[in-house]
């Protein structure tokens, strides 16, 4: 719908400025609340008359005259006290629509934007946090380039940071470890540092002496060249395949993988701290808490400050992703150099290095950025934005976007369905919160893994003939959908508690429920290629070259028919608001309420059971632009579809 609003605004101007003084902004196409009143209604009249001081009403007859015979539009009407509604040319709206199914009417607008996601800090497992961060970023990625933007996704991976520094502490210190030892270990290395980490953050707590001991080892992997630098090395590079594994379970991959330590050991932030002394958007603080430090005063509160530099020359998180932020928008005048880190199919995922390599790759320079970052880190965000300002890139902070949400919580239910251990306080809650360093929660991995499980009971019991390896992948398919759906169907600044039962359901607003529509209606075309001996491309030029006369529709199923494709051709408007909002709840719905409009249609009316061929065929075109429609939303969620369930 969006493309065929924007032709016939560009239409309407054309004619309208003849006599009147109307762009295309003036011209604003809506939805009717009921057909008989058209399709589209144009409420131009009501400005206009104000503006040429007469009445809207004879300016809606006026322009009913001078759009006659407007392309595309059967009948055009005067309602109300001006309102000018519109009625389609049906059949030409659905062939065009048909037409024109692989492509969406939408335009890039940017040179090339990044969008920043998952994040993961490489010193443990993943947890189901994690996944509404991946989910949120991954999904904004395919709706940017549904839209048709070059789009570059990065994964930043901290590993020099104090949670990688803590497990350091914690095999050094307390596991006593050698590299070689570690390099043995064939267990889940990401499980192992999950307890760990949890371990050394009560020791530091009950051993306040040890404390120096750990800022040592901190200064030790920021300056590289250690001991202490190869342990974190080995780490973060070993969780960090751990999380990518984890991500590949969810259809979830990057373009390239920038890490702190190659902005260290490129010096990034030597120039992003010159250029911030030098603009003034920094000072040496000689007094006070912040005594030794380099500090950054808020523009909202004067008497607030961050802390850039630490008094013992160790950086903030913010320095360095002030740094970091200069390097996405291309303003710092330097690149990492780059070596292939993984594949997945055909794609290589890059991983930044701050020694020079053999390949001649190179990234960032994005003229937007899209940090997705939960709402806990606002204020550092908020932060960044304004160290961009200090430095005169008005233009680039006002294009560096906070994409912010809320956390993922736990029903005890599902807590005590993977055997986590409650206490009684915690059993009564609604929900549990999660945390790491204190070891509460759950690995993003045990909860697909026990999702899998459920969907692999419900695949046999379906269909106990299948292969165990088609079941398997059914099964894992079917959990993805499970964890993609429930973390994008909630507005994304409201907490949610995920539950195994509420997000399995396939007859709820599951993603199970979505693949299930989708391959019932797979079916249907599987079949009728089987009783015809047809090809899918044989059954798509069948159906494509078929003409219907919708007059001899039924009124019941002209209207029904009219529905569903209206519906489904709302699909560019929904990914442009989404896109526009950063809420994917809304394209969750429109997806789930396209399921329910197709199933609605297909219950109604017989398609391979149609005895008249003309109308079985009419019939089958129409399932197949749903179809088409669905396919192009589920992917926009990152949801697969398999072949049975």
């Amino acid at each position: 719908m969006y493309q065929t609003k924007k032709i016939l605004r560009e239409k309407i101007e054309d004619r309208l400025k003849l006599e009147w003084p109307v762009t295309a902004e003036d011209i604003e196409l809506t939805s009717t609340p009921d057909e008989k009143l058209g399709d589209l209604a144009l409420s131009l009249a009501f400005p206009l008359a104000r503006k040429l001081r007469t009445n809207p009403r004879t300016i809606a007859a006026r322009a009913v005259e001078l759009l006659s015979g407007l392309e595309g539009v059967e009948r055009i009407e005067v309602a109300g006290g001006g309102y000018i509604n519109l009625f389609l040319d049906r059949q030409s709206f659905f062939d065009q629509k048909f037409k024109n199914l692989d492509r969406s009417g939408l335009e890039p607008e940017e040179k090339k934007i990044i969008v920043e996601h998952t994040n993961i800090n490489p010193n443990k497992a993943a947890h189901v946090g994690h996944l509404r961060n991946a989910c949120l970023g991954d999904t904004l990625a395919r709706c940017l380039r549904y839209k048709g933007e070059q789009v570059e996704v990065q994964n930043y991976i901290d590993d020099t940071g104090v949670q990688v520094v803590d497990v350091v502490f914690g095999l050094i210190e307390l596991e006593k470890k050698t590299l070689a030892e570690l390099e043995k270990m064939t267990d889940k290395f990401d499980y192992y540092c999950w307890d760990l980490y949890t371990r050394v953050s009560r020791y530091l707590a009950d051993h306040e002496s040890a404390r120096n001991r750990k800022a040592e080892i901190l200064k030790k992997i920021e300056h590289g060249q250690s001991p202490e630098a190869d342990y974190a090395y080995f780490v973060s590079r070993r969780i960090l395949r751990a999380h990518l594994a984890t991500m590949s379970r969810l259809d979830i991959t990057y373009d390239v993988l920038p890490c702190e330590s190659s902005i260290l050991r490129l010096k990034f932030w030597e120039k992003a701290f010159a250029r911030l002394k030098e603009a003034g958007a920094i000072y040496y603080s000689t007094e006070g808490e912040t005594a030794g430090c380099w500090v950054m005063k808020l523009e909202d509160n004067e008497e607030r400050e961050k802390i850039i530099v630490r008094s013992d020359g160790t950086l903030t998180y913010v320095g360095k992703d002030i740094a970091y932020q200069l390097w996405k928008f291309g303003l710092l005048g330097q690149d990492f150099y780059y070596e292939p880190f993984a594949t997945t199919g055909d794609r290589t995922i890059w991983i930044s290095s701050g020694e020079p390599t053999d390949y001649d790759v190179h990234f960032g320079g994005g003229s937007q950025v899209y940090n997705v970052i939960d709402v806990r880190q606002s204020y550092l965000q908020k932060v960044v934005v304004q160290g961009l300002r200090a430095l005169g890139y008005k233009q680039e902070a006002a294009k560096s976007i906070h994409f912010s949400y809320e956390m993922v919580a736990l029903s005890p239910r599902s807590l005590s369905e993977i055997k986590v251990e409650l206490s009684d306080e915690d059993k009564e809650r609604t929900f549990v919160e999660v945390s790491g360093r204190k070891g509460l929660g759950v690995k993003a991995d045990d909860l697909i893994d026990r999702l899998e499980e459920k969907a692999l009971a419900e695949v046999d019991k379906r269909n106990p003939d299948l292969k165990e390896a088609a079941k398997k992948l059914i099964a894992s398919q079917i959990a993805g959908s499970a964890v993609r759906y429930f973390m994008l169907k909630y507005a994304r600044n409201s907490l949610i508690v995920f539950d195994f039962d509420e997000a399995l359901n396939f007859e709820g607003e599951t993603g199970p429920y979505l693949q299930y529509t989708a391959v019932r209606l797979k079916s249907i075309f599987r079949k009728f290629e089987e009783k015809k001996g047809m090809t899918g491309q044989e059954l798509f030029t069948k159906v494509a070259d078929s003409q219907f006369d919708l007059s001899q529709l039924k009124p019941e199923e002209a209207r029904d028919f009219w529905e569903l494709v209206v519906y489904g051709s709302l699909l560019d408007e929904e990914v442009l608001r989404a896109i526009a909002t950063l809420e994917f709840a809304g394209l969750a719905k429109f997806t789930f309420n396209l399921c329910q409009k197709i199933n609605g249609y297909y219950h109604r009316y017989s398609v391979l059971a149609e005895q008249n061929e003309k109308l079985k065929t009419f019939r089958l075109k129409t399932i197949y632009f749903a179809h088409q429609r669905l396919n192009q939303a589920l992917d926009l969620l990152g949801i697969q579809v398999p072949d049975k369930m």
